[in-house]
């Protein structure tokens, strides 16, 4: 790696242990075994190099998303969404650091036009993909922005008391539950 990929490498490590108000450039330039001069001239500012791990870490946590979807019959959702759940879930434990430094960026992102717009997109693609996969996909993406908006309340759950955090089989249970309780459209 080069100095500019280790400073990035840093930064994401800074803001999954620290967060984001609480990392700053020594920490940064301890971690990456660079120099202070180094941040102004890759990235002109603390700033902007977390802006852009944030970015880079909200990627690689909706590719890791998408990588936890099953391949195979999709005859039966309820099996399925369970083995995605499990695989999502056990990348929450893990890969701690990387959802740790996503659930950074959420924060961030409503003080950096950047951050917000990448972010933005990256959900897209997620609610896009996720439609896809479990279907039927809509225009609105419908089954996507449902299980989306599920992960992210699912992910901090993990993230602060994963000993008590819903297991796969249970948030099945409760959307067969829900599912169960709506009046057919």
């Amino acid at each position: 790696m080069g100095t500019r990929e280790d400073l990035l490498a840093a930064a994401k490590q800074c803001l999954a242990e620290r967060g984001y108000a609480r990392t700053t450039v020594r920490d940064i330039v301890a971690a990456s075994g660079t120099n202070l001069a180094a941040i102004n001239y890759h990235f002109g500012t603390r700033d902007k190099l977390l802006n852009q791990a944030m970015m880079e870490s909200s990627a690689a946590a909706v590719q890791q998303i998408l990588d936890s979807l099953p391949t195979g019959d999709p005859a039966d959702p309820a099996a399925r969404l369970n083995t995605f759940l499990t695989r999502l879930t056990a990348s929450f434990t893990d890969n701690t650091s990387l959802w740790s430094a996503n659930v950074e960026s959420f924060t961030q992102a409503l003080h950096s036009p950047d951050v917000r717009a990448e972010l933005g997109a990256a959900q897209e693609r997620a609610r896009r993909e996720l439609s896809e996969s479990f279907g039927p996909a809509t225009e609105d993406n419908a089954v996507g922005a449902v299980l989306q908006t599920m992960i992210g309340g699912l992910l901090i759950q993990w993230l602060v008391d994963p000993e008590h955090a819903p297991a796969p089989d249970t948030i099945v249970a409760g959307l067969r539950a829900l599912a169960g309780q709506m009046p057919p459209v």
